[in-house]
C-alpha cells in the first residue's frame, strides 16, 4: 500500500512544482515543498537539497520519518528546511506543505514585520481559505528569520493553529500548506495575488499624491 501511496504521492508533489516552476517561484534552488505518505509513523516526501526546481528528475524528492532523517538509503539530502514541513504535519492536518520565496512575499514581510503580521478584510480571494462571513479576517503571521533551523521551526510552530494557513518568514518566503495538495496549491496562489494586488495598491496610492 505504501508503495502505491509514494508513487502517487510523488506525481502529486511534482505536478505542483512543475505548476509553481513556471511561475517562476524557485529563484537560484530556493523553496522546498513536501507531500504527507503516511500519519504513523509520520512519512513525507520533501525536495531533495540543491536541485534545480525547474526540471522534473527521479531525484526531485526524499522519503523522511518523523525526524526529518531519510527513511531509505539514499545519497541525497533533504531539504535544509525539512523540520518546518515536520512541525506543520506534527500539529495540523496537513497533508501538503509548500515554501517559496517571491519578490512579493518576502517585501510583504518586510513591510509589516514590525506588526508582526499582515491581515486581509474584505478581499474576495480570501474565500480561498473558506472564509465566507462578510467581515472575516485573513491573518498572515509574521517571524523571524534565525539561521538555525530547529530555532526558525520552532517560531513558526507557536504562530500555527486553526485560524492560519501560512506564515510569513521576514525575507525568506513563506510557509503554507493545506490537507491535500490541491488545498496547499490554493492557499499560496491566493496568498501571493493577495500580497501582488497589496503592494500594487500601495504603488498607485503613492503614485497618486
Amino acid at each position: 500500500m505504501k508503495t502505491i501511496d509514494l508513487k502517487a504521492r510523488w506525481q502529486e508533489l511534482a505536478d505542483v512544482k512543475d505548476v509553481l516552476g513556471a511561475r517562476g517561484w524557485f529563484p537560484g534552488t530556493s523553496g522546498n515543498l513536501s507531500i504527507k505518505v503516511s500519519d504513523d509513523p509520520l512519512e513525507f516526501l520533501v525536495t531533495a537539497s540543491g536541485k534545480d526546481k525547474y526540471k522534473r528528475t527521479d531525484e526531485d524528492f526524499v522519503l523522511v520519518n518523523q525526524h526529518s532523517q531519510p527513511a531509505e538509503d539514499t545519497q541525497l539530502k533533504p531539504s535544509a528546511e525539512t523540520l518546518l514541513h515536520q512541525k506543520v504535519y506534527e500539529l495540523t492536518d496537513a497533508g501538503c506543505s509548500l515554501h517559496v520565496h517571491t519578490v512579493s512575499n518576502n517585501v510583504m514581510s518586510e513591510l509589516y514585520a514590525k506588526k508582526g503580521e499582515v491581515t486581509f478584510q474584505g478581499q474576495e480571494l480570501i474565500k480561498a481559505f473558506n472564509l465566507w462571513e462578510e467581515d472575516a479576517v485573513l491573518r498572515v503571521p509574521i517571524i523571524e528569520n534565525p539561521a538555525h533551523i530547529p530555532d526558525l521551526a520552532n517560531l513558526l510552530a507557536e504562530k500555527i493553529d486553526d485560524n492560519v494557513f501560512g506564515v510569513l518568514i521576514k525575507n525568506h518566503g513563506i510557509t503554507v500548506w493545506g490537507r491535500n495538495a490541491f488545498e496547499a496549491k490554493k492557499h499560496l496562489e491566493a496568498f501571493e495575488f493577495l500580497f501582488e494586488s497589496h503592494l500594487a495598491f500601495r504603488i498607485h496610492i503613492q503614485g497618486g499624491r
